[in-house]
């Protein structure tokens, strides 16, 4: 029988824990009562107690409820949330999470959410639900329901949403079907709408090998899926067209995904074909949130509310450099593929951001800097030509089929 861990602040939101609990029991579904309280005595009795919590992420929880400071006491079981939500789903004992609160409660719930893999049901009701849920959701698949009232006692509404939450869980772990062992390999792509006739190429080629093909639009967040997905074991391959997003986090754009992208293939020592899709572009919203300093610079109108900027010599340079190292770091199988007529739908002959000397400045900078044993294969195409696409497949191909 599936168990669905109820995880919060049993001090504050016992009793609305303990409702939660037994909807879920009545479905035939167990639980386990998780409590992350610290001030107070806990208002139910839980089956994973606070000090086992506090035991397991190494905190003195004497010494923080002493100091009846409510920040630091959600910080540190913010920390301690993410620690026992790993461990009991390592131990088996975790197939679903529910949790449910206002600002801390949802932090602390949210953060053991994010440390769970893809694919493992996780509900929030919150009352921040209908505002800004970036921070709480990140890069996983939580479902996040507004609870309309605070949560603070049971009525008449808040029984009704918490008990819809209760049963949805209930639902999902009940409903989860048993992964076939003869699912097909994932492999993982990004893309751009200026390398989309590349990546389709390819994904049809790769599928047409009976691989499974996951697409991430390089948005930053979509970077940020896509590394977590593979640190959580799901891929057996990466293709890497689009690594755009590096161009914003170096020079400001609004789409970074972050310091540690291209890192998490490289550690787990998958397969990984790379290139430089959409390089030539830093992204901002309408024309006017572009920062002042910019000014002067190419632009070119994506859209009413994208607005795209052409990267320079110097900034593509130090793009090659960035991607090298990232790769250089790299324990599996890479390989790294040019197209020296053009990274995007918009850099090739006559298009708006057309600039051979900044192109030939990330070129020389990745062959100055890559590791002497990756390979490094230059074509004479346009990233969108069907020949880059089919190259960059059929070389992933070869390494996955070489594992």
């Amino acid at each position: 029988m599936p168990t669905v861990v109820v995880l919060g602040t049993m001090d504050t939101k016992g009793k609305e824990l303990g409702y939660v609990r037994d909807v879920i029991r009545a479905q035939g579904v167990d639980t386990l009562l998780v409590d992350m309280g610290v001030l107070e005595p806990p208002a139910v009795a839980p089956d994973v107690t606070r000090e086992e919590v506090a035991a397991t992420a190494g905190i003195d929880l004497p010494a923080l409820a002493a100091g009846r400071d409510r920040g630091e006491a959600v910080a540190a079981m913010t920390r301690a949330a993410a620690v026992i939500a790993r461990r009991l789903y390592a131990e088996g004992r975790l197939d679903g999470i529910i949790s449910l609160g206002g600002s801390a409660g949802t932090t602390i719930g949210t953060a053991a959410m994010q440390a769970l893999p893809v694919g493992v049901p996780k509900v929030m009701v919150s009352t921040l639900a209908s505002g800004d849920t970036r921070p709480y959701v990140g890069t996983k698949d939580i479902t996040m329901m507004y609870s309309v009232v605070d949560i603070s006692g049971l009525n008449r509404l808040s029984r009704r949403i918490l008990g819809n939450a209760a049963r949805a869980v209930a639902g999902m772990v009940q409903g989860q079907a048993e992964e076939a062992a003869a699912d097909k390999p994932i492999i993982t792509a990004t893309m751009f709408g200026v390398t989309t006739p590349c990546v389709t190429a390819a994904r049809e080629y790769l599928e047409g090998r009976g691989y499974e093909v996951l697409v991430f639009h390089a948005t930053g967040t979509g970077g940020r899926a896509m590394e977590g997905l593979i640190e959580d074991g799901f891929v057996s391959g990466v293709l890497d067209i689009t690594t755009t997003e590096w161009c914003d986090e170096l020079v400001g754009g609004v789409l970074s995904a972050g310091p540690h992208r291209l890192e998490a293939a490289g550690k787990k020592g998958i397969p990984q074909v790379v290139s430089v899709g959409a390089l030539d572009m830093v992204n901002f919203g309408p024309p006017d949130t572009v920062p002042e300093k910019f000014k002067g610079r190419r632009f070119y109108p994506h859209n009413p509310t994208v607005t795209l900027m052409r990267t320079t010599p110097e900034e593509c340079a130090e793009l090659g450099r960035i991607i090298a190292a990232k790769l250089n770091a790299a324990t599996g199988p890479t390989v790294v593929v040019l197209p020296l007529k053009g990274v995007s739908m918009i850099d090739a002959q006559g298009k708006p951001f057309y600039d051979p000397e900044a192109d030939a400045a990330l070129f020389d900078a990745l062959r100055e800097h890559l590791r002497p044993d990756i390979r490094l294969v230059e074509l004479d195409a346009h990233i969108n030509d069907p020949e880059f696409a089919l190259t960059m497949a059929r070389i992933l191909e070869e390494l996955l089929e070489a594992e």
